[in-house]
């Protein structure tokens, strides 16, 4: 585990308060897009584009559960920096904004998704992708300064990072849907085991990038699999994607896993 840097502890009050109220509003919108608090169901929004039967590219209903692990991984990363170790940790301290702008567009995105807004939808889950990749760049540099941190982070932006890799996919799937691209077309079924090769691709590369760390490849083949057990049944059934994606996850499954044992003997050997 690569050490970070640590910082007495400063002025940081405001930051961790902002940290803390934008992942409060993570998880009120969490609430918002399940219908508990009243809103819109994310799978009766947008005219249903976005349940789990609208495209090849839609996980099964049971997928989403991982957001309960996101949402329980970000309370915990909440909390934990708002105590003193979180308080001294440089990298923390340069996570901060970061997951703090996750957290918000997180919140945002079920904001347009509950509109109807799938084209404003797709802008923001990629611009959330991408402060999360930014969120593990800065995992990978500075390293964390306990055990403890450790765990926190790469759990929480890990499985957070792999499992909006594969919601990106359902999203400009759904979009393009609305659109009416590629209805009674030849092509979809191809196209949609070309984006699950893709999806396989950037797990095995995020597994190399960051030393062998498995959250983020692991949300991946969570993401995969369901995807091939919603094509069993439905509107969209299609055997074809069925076994593509099963397959495809159970190789990047049995790749990561090798990678990840390979990063661990390298760092015992060094």
């Amino acid at each position: 585990m690569q050490q970070s840097l640590a910082v007495p502890r400063g002025p940081v009050l405001p930051a961790q308060v902002g940290t803390l109220l934008a992942i409060a509003l993570a998880v009120y919108g969490s609430f918002l897009g399940s219908g508990a608090a009243g809103g819109t169901p994310i799978q009766d929004a947008a005219g249903g584009y976005l349940s789990a039967d609208a495209t090849l590219l839609a996980p099964a209903g049971p997928a989403f559960s991982i957001w309960s692990l996101v949402y329980l991984g970000l309370a915990v990363f909440a909390v934990y920096q708002l105590t003193a170790p979180g308080a001294r940790s440089e990298t923390l301290r340069r996570l901060r904004g970061p997951a703090s702008l996750s957290a918000l567009l997180n919140a945002a995105w079920i904001l347009t998704a509950q509109q109807g807004w799938l084209v404003v939808s797709v802008a923001v889950i990629f611009i959330l992708l991408a402060s999360l990749v930014w969120v593990v760049v800065l995992l990978r540099t500075y390293g964390s300064a306990t055990r403890v941190e450790h765990w926190i982070l790469w759990t929480t932006f890990g499985v957070y990072l792999g499992w909006v890799c594969v919601a990106s996919l359902a999203n400009t799937a759904a979009w393009l849907a609305s659109l009416g691209v590629g209805a009674d077309a030849a092509w979809p079924g191809i196209a949609t085991v070309a984006l699950l090769v893709a999806a396989a691709a950037i797990g095995v590369a995020l597994t190399g990038y960051t030393r062998g760390q498995l959250a983020p490849a692991a949300a991946i083949v969570w993401g995969l699999a369901w995807i091939g057990v919603s094509r069993l049944t439905g509107t969209n059934e299609s055997a074809l994607i069925v076994s593509a994606a099963l397959a495809i996850a159970g190789l990047l499954l049995l790749t990561a896993l090798g990678l990840a044992l390979r990063a661990r003997k390298e760092r015992s050997i060094t």
